[in-house]
């Protein structure tokens, strides 16, 4: 790879007691990339995904975000870099419109009449014209999930750092949600933590895999999917 590094960890590790969840990772991400987590369960990536956005505190390394030292900064500390923050559950007002909370969302960082800009572009950007005014709390899953990455937009953010996006949605919605997070990685560096692994043969350009708290294997998706280690610890019981 080549360009500007800006985000990488030294040594990270975590610790729940006795249990090693991350262990020592050293991992480096360019600027404008699009990168896929993946590994099977209790491989790690989720525990590392919550160190990167300030969620878990390191037991031991550093997380730096272009030259700024974020290992135990809590996750509005993070996000003050630019950094967009989605987790599994949808963060959203249910008694609010989508556009209100995108609103909300673009006005923590702008000003009013460059709020509204904002969330009328969001809105185009991400294709949600026919549900801005419903209350998020009627909408579907799958909706409440892009009104949160309408929310996470709204900030322009240059990093974007995305837990489980595709979460409980159908067939339809995930092939949208690959559109949009494509569509969001020409503006801003993406990192994305998923099971589903027709969502992830859909976005990825590099693949990082998890196994027993430490990165496995590294590369594009198709070397990822053929290499035999990894489908001994992950891609093996499910794709025959």
């Amino acid at each position: 790879m080549t360009g500007e590094i800006v985000l990488e960890t030294r040594n990270l590790s975590r610790h729940f007691g006795g249990v090693v969840a991350v262990d020592r990772v050293n991992f480096t991400l360019w600027d404008n990339e699009l990168r896929c987590l993946i590994g099977p369960n209790g491989a790690g990536k989720s525990t590392f995904f919550k160190c990167l956005t300030g969620q878990l505190s390191p037991s031991e390394g550093d997380v730096v975000i272009r030259d700024f030292h974020a290992g135990g900064r809590q996750p509005h500390e993070v996000s003050r870099l630019g950094v967009g923050i989605k987790t599994q559950v949808p963060n959203v007002f249910d008694g609010l419109s989508a556009e209100e909370n995108i609103w909300l969302a673009a006005r923590r960082w702008q000003s009013a009449k460059r709020a509204k800009v904002v969330t009328d572009q969001t809105i185009e950007r991400l294709m949600l014209g026919d549900i801005r005014k419903d209350h998020v709390g009627v909408l579907a899953h799958g909706q409440r999930q892009w009104v949160e990455l309408g929310m996470v937009v709204a900030a322009e953010p240059w990093l974007v750092l995305l837990d489980e996006p595709t979460a409980g949605m159908t067939q339809e919605e995930v092939v949208r949600t690959a559109e949009l997070i494509r569509e969001i990685n020409e503006t801003a560096t993406i990192i994305v933590v998923e099971h589903d692994m027709q969502f992830i043969r859909m976005i990825a350009n590099r693949v990082t895999v998890f196994h027993e708290g430490k990165i496995l294997i590294e590369d594009s998706m198709d070397k990822v999917s053929q290499d035999k280690r990894v489908r001994e610890v992950y891609l093996g019981h499910r794709q025959k």
